[in-house]
């Protein structure tokens, strides 16, 4: 008997949709990014990964574009599921009105590990210039 596959469907419950869950994640200020995607990352404390994306009005003014790139990133961010750990909330901005699918998927898969990667390493804090009495 062999195990069922792992399905590849974005369920509701791997959606962020709480402004408090993308306020802890932007606070919590571990972030990578390429030339086509930011990625913010937090701890959930779940068995699962969740995404939040957030499109500018600045940056990208049609509503149609924007909600065209909520779903580029959706759809990246399911077909790369079984590669992201899990336990991890991503907040993911373009960085631009321009992202198409192939670059969106690429990003996502590489962007996504190194999120949380950093999320278990130490952060290391930048020494404070010493202070003339």
């Amino acid at each position: 008997m062999t195990t069922p596959p792992r399905t590849l469907t974005f369920r509701p419950h791997e959606r962020i949709k709480d402004p408090a869950d993308f306020r802890r994640a932007f606070d919590r200020k571990r972030s990578v990014s390429d030339a086509h995607l930011i990625i913010y990352g937090a701890e959930n404390g779940l068995e699962h990964a969740r995404l939040g994306v957030s499109v500018s009005k600045k940056k990208v003014r049609k509503a149609t574009a924007r909600n065209r790139i909520k779903r580029l990133i959706r759809e990246a961010f399911r077909l790369a599921k079984a590669d992201i750990p899990p336990g991890v909330d991503l907040v993911v901005l373009p960085r631009g009105p321009k992202l198409d699918f192939d670059a969106a998927r690429a990003s996502m898969a590489v962007l996504a590990r190194d999120a949380a990667r950093r999320l278990r390493a130490p952060r290391r804090d930048k020494p404070k210039p010493p202070t003339s009495p």
